[in-house]
């Protein structure tokens, strides 16, 4: 019997979906992530893993995935390029399978040079497309030397990440058509501020490749948190104004989950859900999604 995960069922049928997004932790103890990733039962279809995000060390995301789904939690794991070749990378893949994760979302990973740890070697022997390959190949049962796998193929329901602040729409649309053609299934977008991006993106990218969106939701904490975000994150562009909203705020915590819930009502008529990200706060994406009205 071939698996279907929840994430790939909501998403077929066209449903409200809400994915979102915790960290490992830079340590060997996962209870703080499990406990964040607890908050979200019942009000998430999937919970994402970050591999190696800001090329940072932290835990596997793989161990986590697989704890997630030990406490009844649905996990995709996210697959960075970075710091693997091909065959750990295949190797990966199918022990993930073999746990059972379904979900995946398919990674170039963040340069060595944006971390903490700026003389490591990267691999990058694969990047996102060629993972996507990969990943089809493997569910097509596709030996990655020659043949069949002996025990027939993967059931993986693969993702991408996308930017709809690209400044090439050109270069934009030619790689997502790459990733679709790869086996991309859906699309999880960085952080999205203006509603009119989203609409952009979503009708002149994703809609004509029939790919299903969840528009990155992003709480900003400050007015100095969105301008630290807006000097180091490539492709990030907080508006002004909603610089300007957290500085007058006398709770800029309230203020941010405001602008994220009003983010969350909008995209949810454009897209086909939202990927909510709180680094570091994830206990706080239950009140976005209750101020939002999704409950």
């Amino acid at each position: 019997m071939v698996l279907i995960s929840a994430l790939q069922r909501s998403l077929e049928v066209g449903a409200l979906t809400i994915t979102a997004e915790i960290m490992p932790p830079r340590g060997a103890n996962p209870e703080k992530a499990l406990a964040m990733a607890e908050l979200l039962r019942g009000r998430v279809n999937a919970i994402n893993v970050t591999d190696g995000s800001r090329a940072v060390m932290r835990m596997s995301s793989l161990a986590v995935c697989k704890l997630l789904l030990e406490a009844g939690l649905e996990p995709v794991l996210q697959v960075g390029c970075r710091d693997r070749n091909r065959i750990a990378l295949q190797a990966d893949l199918l022990g993930s399978h073999a746990l059972g994760i379904r979900n995946l979302l398919c990674l170039t990973g963040d340069p060595v040079r944006v971390g903490d740890q700026p003389a490591a070697r990267s691999v990058n022997d694969y990047e996102s497309v060629k993972l996507l390959q990969q990943v089809a190949s493997l569910n097509r049962a596709e030996d990655p030397v020659k043949g069949l796998l002996p025990d027939g193929g993967t059931n993986f329901f693969a993702g991408a990440a996308a930017d709809p602040n690209c400044q090439s729409y050109t270069g934009l649309i030619s790689r997502l058509k790459r990733k679709k053609e790869a086996g991309a299934r859906f699309l999880q977008t960085q952080m999205v501020m203006d509603a009119a991006v989203l609409q952009r993106f979503c009708s002149q990218v994703a809609n004509p490749l029939n790919l299903p969106v969840l528009a990155g939701v992003f709480l900003l904490k400050s007015a100095k948190n969105a301008q630290f975000i807006n000097r180091v994150v490539p492709g990030a562009c907080i508006p002004d104004e909603l610089i300007v909203r957290l500085e007058k705020a006398s709770d800029p915590i309230q203020e941010g989950i405001a602008i994220a819930a009003e983010q969350v009502k909008s995209y949810l008529t454009i897209a086909k859900g939202v990927h909510m990200m709180a680094v570091k706060a994830e206990n706080l994406i239950p009140q976005i999604l209750d101020q939002a009205g999704i409950n």
